[in-house]
């Protein structure tokens, strides 16, 4: 692991220390209490899954998983037994298919175009700032797209997190049609040969009939401009709010016949990591990208091995 690599995996460690101490500080305990997989053993770990947010669904493949897992293999002592936990949970997430798997990617569409939804409060314009920084340290051209035109705050706070990642921005305080914004930030992107745009939707689902034809109407101007945009679709989730975070990614996927992505926010924040195994496991969605904290260069690339490494690395002693 490189010295960056190292520091990255070392602030992911710290994001998930509620999560580590709370989820997998009892499975540990748990086995090394019992040391022998019997069902007294199977029933405290499938209420430690649930009760970490995974749910009853994630948490029951789990165990089915791992009862199978233990009959054929034998383990040899407790280090074994939590790598076993811990392969299988890898194997429930999703794994992303297409060419944005790194902020360095690299791709034959120019612009490649990013729209990020989700209900108002869950973090998205922060986490738009931090998309915009680490592609812009990875040497892409970056332009955001203001079309959230129903909140003047929402604009101004966007400008800020644009100026703090140093990427230009395309806004239109004046006009009440996001439609229009995001085919003038396209149009722009087109002719200054940006490399990413990421366009910026409103969040209002008590209005789910209005945001539905709204967020349908973004997509086909945007195909004007360019006819496969957009080529990503993220929804940035709450990781605190547990199960309502599951009902968003739901209802937005089918608003917009699905969803590429999910951007995590706010991991730091909570003890119930497990949301993030149950929203893979559920929705069929891959978690692209987590937030472990409150600086710009907090938003990760999820990558389903370290986060896992990250939650069962035992403590130096």
């Amino acid at each position: 692991m490189s010295f960056l690599d190292k520091i990255g995996f070392n602030k992911l460690k710290q994001g998930l220390t509620k999560t580590k101490e709370d989820l997998f500080g009892k499975v540990n305990r748990l086995i090394n209490a019992r040391k022998k997989i019997d069902s007294e053993f199977l029933a405290e770990l499938e209420e430690i899954f649930i009760l970490s947010d995974m749910g009853y669904d994630t948490s029951e493949k789990l165990i089915s998983n791992i009862k199978e897992r233990t009959r054929e293999d034998k383990y040899e002592d407790e280090d074994e037994l939590n790598r076993i936990i811990s392969e299988e949970i890898k194997k429930v997430f999703e794994e992303p298919d297409t060419e944005f798997k790194a902020f360095d990617f690299n791709s034959g569409k120019k612009p490649y175009v990013i729209m990020i939804v989700g209900v108002n409060g869950v973090g998205k314009t922060t986490s738009i700032g931090k998309l915009a920084y680490n592609f812009k340290k990875a040497g892409k051209s970056v332009l955001i797209g203001s079309a959230d035109t129903y909140r003047a705050a929402a604009n101004e706070q966007l400008e800020i997190w644009a100026n703090r990642a140093g990427v230009e921005i395309v806004q239109n305080p004046k006009s009440n049609d996001p439609a229009s914004v995001a085919y003038d930030t396209l149009n722009a992107a087109v002719n200054r040969e940006i490399d990413v745009v990421i366009i910026d939707t409103a969040g209002r689902l008590h209005n789910k009939s209005h945001l539905m034809e709204e967020l349908k109407k973004l997509k086909r101007v945007m195909q004007k401009v360019i006819p496969d945009s957009p080529h990503e679709t993220f929804i940035v989730i709450d990781a605190t709010t547990g199960q309502n975070g599951l009902n968003q990614a739901k209802e937005f996927s089918s608003i917009l016949d699905g969803l590429t992505g999910i951007i995590l926010t706010k991991l730091d924040g909570t003890a119930k990591g497990g949301i993030v195994i149950k929203i893979s496991n559920e929705l069929k969605i891959p978690v692209r990208f987590i937030g472990v904290g409150e600086q710009i260069d907090d938003l990760q690339v999820f990558e389903r091995d370290k986060f896992v490494e990250a939650l069962f690395e035992r403590q130096e002693s």
